[in-house]
């Protein structure tokens, strides 16, 4: 048994309400459940119920035993004093206040159904190993499942926002560089993404802005700062990016110190952060005040010409500075910049218009569901059990329902948990 378990069932009265007695015998009327408090102090804040014919507004603290008052220490803490009932499912001794007199206690297991119980067992005794509603989450209405996936893109939506908000902060407010550091994040995808961001961060970005009309300088910065540019290797190219990143560190003073060591073992070579490096340097190349662009594009199709470029020339036959390759033009590819739109534009567009003071969720929506699924096991596993992702939107919060309520437990205070455990 779960305390979260008892908050389901007082919170949507899922029990006998006829006939209610304190473990006094005294009659009790629910008129308000309260306010779910999911914070410090009681679990219902501003409570309304008629006890022994008399009406009392106040609090509702909640435990499995009514000893756990004690194990919790509630006696001292003066956030308790204003409750007015303690539901318990096991009443093993009484409550009292600072004035002695004892709190109202509801002893909650002699008015749940059995059939409440055995579904609470069904979903939370499951010997199922990947998540607990495996085998009933099928036969759940789609309009509450539909539903359900669009609150928690929303919800993953709003992590991805605070997260964007502590870079604004760390970036002086500049959105250009939020930018920038998003970009070379996802740039460097899972594998060096921790090291293009810690490459975006040893630098300010006016350099960038600075060095923005010279490609090959933007190259050396960021090769340089990757620490790329420490070989001997006697290739024009490689001689004129090492000159200009030579004279890039005195002229803005900077070095490579906090730069994460990049990685290429395992790496499908378009991914290549030599590759990644160079098309990250033609997008800024090749265009101004990149964030204000992606804020004013309202299709995919527009995010797609905006980061339609490829590597610089020597790229086309190289993906290592030491090694020429069969010559073919290496452009972001549509399935790239679909990455970039889940895990970069869309977050950053939601979170600017969060500072704005502006609501642009349908957009977030349409350009959401313009997008293919992402493809991984969290996503084919919830297909397997018939909840299949028809959009990024669908997909990123399947993610979120397996990381977050699924692997927790959280299974009452999720939709699709509620549904089930509502059935009769």
């Amino acid at each position: 048994m779960q305390e979260d378990f008892l908050h389901y069932l007082w919170k949507l009265k899922k029990f006998e309400t006829l006939n209610l007695q304190t473990t006094k015998g005294e009659q009790v009327v629910i008129q308000n459940v309260g306010t779910h408090n999911y914070h410090t102090g009681p679990d219902f804040f501003n409570a309304q119920l008629i006890i022994a014919g008399q009406l009392w507004a106040g609090n509702v603290e909640i435990h499995i035993k009514s000893s756990d008052w004690y194990v919790h220490n509630h006696e001292v803490d003066p956030n308790y004093d204003n409750v007015i009932l303690h539901v318990v499912w096991e009443h093993d001794t009484p409550v009292f206040r600072k004035d002695n007199s004892e709190i109202p206690t509801i002893q909650l297991k002699n008015y749940v159904s059995q059939v409440a119980l055995n579904n609470y067992a069904k979903l939370f005794n499951s010997k199922q190993t990947w998540i607990n509603c495996e085998n009933t989450i099928a036969i759940v209405n789609p309009f509450v499942v539909t539903n359900w996936l669009e609150r928690l893109f929303f919800e993953r939506l709003e992590s991805k926002a605070k997260a964007i908000e502590a870079i604004l902060k760390a970036s002086n407010n500049n959105w250009e560089a939020v930018l920038f550091k998003l970009l070379a994040k996802n740039f460097g995808l899972k594998v060096n993404g921790d090291a293009f961001f810690s490459l975006a961060n040893s630098f300010d970005f006016s350099v960038v802005r600075k060095q923005q009309s010279n490609l090959q300088s933007l190259e050396a910065l960021f090769f340089g700062q990757a620490g790329l540019l420490d070989q001997d290797i006697q290739e024009a190219y490689y001689i004129a990016l090492q000159k200009d990143y030579t004279f890039l560190k005195q002229k803005f003073k900077i070095d490579n110190a906090s730069v994460s060591p990049f990685q290429f073992f395992r790496l499908r070579p378009p991914n290549f952060p030599t590759i990644r490096l160079s098309q990250l340097a033609n997008v800024y190349h090749l265009h101004q005040n990149v964030f204000s662009k992606v804020i004013a594009s309202d299709s995919v199709a527009d995010i797609y010409k905006l980061f339609s470029v490829s590597t610089s020339p020597f790229w086309e036959s190289h993906y290592t500075f030491d090694k020429v390759s069969s010559a073919r033009k290496k452009q972001i590819t549509k399935s790239f910049v679909d990455l970039l739109l889940i895990n970069t534009i869309i977050p950053l567009k939601f979170c600017y218009a969060k500072q704005q003071g502006k609501s642009i969720e349908e957009e977030i929506v349409s350009l959401m569901q313009q997008l293919k699924p992402e493809k991984n096991g969290i996503v084919d596993k919830f297909a397997s059990l018939k909840v299949v992702s028809e959009s990024a939107l669908d997909s990123q919060a399947v993610i979120q329902l397996k990381n977050l309520y699924c692997d927790t437990n959280r299974c009452l205070k999720c939709a699709i948990g509620n549904t089930i455990l509502a059935q009769n």
